[in-house]
């Protein structure tokens, strides 16, 4: 576009017939250079690709200068021609992009002042008036780096916008790989401590109690199978652990376990949301499988309540000997309720090891 502006500006006085035809060659020279020299320089300022923007190439910098200062010393000497701050202005305000902020409006400041003295000293001496031959040419350069320097704006934010959206895509790509990562976790790690704890207990029964120990191995073939197809549920993005079927399968394979662990109710998890049902279902899940791994429980508490908005569920048992929060499990599991306005909290009272979760819940969700 300032190309342009260029050509058709000089156009205007480059064919006057007072003008010496040696200054013609080298306005046209200058006109050449200048128009490569603001390709490669804004092609250099502008980022593209997701590429940032360059340091400015000196010489080219340099060229478009001297290119600049003969297009606009030459129509200075001719009569009536006010546009001769045009090629100066670009110039000034190609270089400006460059610059940051502070030093960019000194520049322009100064770009600005410098053209109303040379315009204001051109115009007493010809005659011209010099109020308008000072405020013209300042004008001129003010409006060119403010049109510039706009379009150069609106570049870069377009550009931050690109840059941000594919940031943001790139984002949920890794929450996702984080997610599939929490889900196998949760899902494995608490399939696989069941298998080996009722593999071992086979292994103690296959001479006392042959029946038995073939009982614990069918159950054994079954796990393995819903392991697998969880698995299989996970990768595909269908699964979804729920609190109701948590807190039943709980029960029942800590009681398998020798663990005397009661359950107590005071609302059905059925009404609770689904993103509810199923953090608070990872939670059970989790302290289910660290108490099997972990503890030397004999005795576990699991309570589920509602109340004050917010569904909270609270896991202890008597046997913990890790430190508390000393795996993975409980500190990936504590952020994701982070991110859904709950909390996860851990701690030892008196002899026992206390696992609290909660989740604030949409008005009326727990009221039936």
């Amino acid at each position: 576009m300032f190309v342009l502006f260029l050509a058709l500006f000089a156009k205007d006085w480059i064919a006057l017939p007072e003008l010496a035809v040696w200054a013609r060659a080298v306005a046209a020279a200058a006109l050449i250079v200048m128009t490569v020299a603001l390709v490669v320089l804004i092609g250099r300022r502008m980022p593209s690709a997701g590429t940032a923007a360059g340091r400015p190439p000196m010489a080219w910098l340099a060229a478009g200068g001297a290119a600049a200062a003969v297009l606009g010393v030459i129509p200075l000497t001719l009569p009536g021609q006010r546009l001769w701050p045009l090629a100066p202005a670009i110039m000034v305000s190609v270089t400006a992009t460059f610059l940051p902020p502070e030093r960019r409006r000194v520049l322009i400041a100064a770009a600005i002042v410098a053209a109303a003295l040379i315009g204001g000293t051109a115009g007493a001496a010809t005659g011209d008036g010099w109020r308008l031959a000072t405020a013209f040419p300042a004008g001129l350069v003010a409006f060119t780096a403010w049109t510039m320097l706009g379009m150069l704006w609106a570049w870069d934010v377009a550009d931050r916008l690109n840059r941000a959206r594919a940031m943001a895509a790139e984002l949920a790509v890794k929450d996702e790989r984080l997610r599939f990562a929490a889900d196998l976790h949760d899902i494995q790690g608490h399939h696989l401590q069941v298998i080996a704890l009722k593999s071992e207990l086979a292994a103690r029964l296959a001479d006392a109690d042959p029946a038995r120990a073939a009982a614990q191995m069918t159950e054994v073939q079954r796990l393995a199978v819903d392991a697998l197809r969880d698995t299989r549920a996970v990768v595909q993005g269908y699964r979804r652990t729920t609190l109701d079927a948590e807190l039943a399968n709980a029960a029942k394979v800590l009681s398998a376990a020798g663990i005397d662990a009661r359950v107590e109710q005071e609302t059905s998890p059925d009404v609770l949301p689904d993103t509810a049902r199923h953090l608070l279902g990872l939670v059970t899940r989790e302290a289910t499988t660290n108490m099997l791994r972990h503890s030397r429980a004999q005795h576990a508490t699991i309570g589920y309540r509602v109340a004050d908005g917010s569904a909270r569920i609270r896991i202890r048992n008597d046997g913990a000997t890790e430190p508390a929060g000393s795996g993975t499990g409980l500190r990936g599991l504590a952020e994701r309720l982070e991110q859904a306005g709950g909390t996860l909290t851990w701690r030892h009272d008196g002899g026992w090891f206390e696992l609290t979760g909660s989740l604030p819940l949409p008005a009326g969700a727990g009221a039936r």
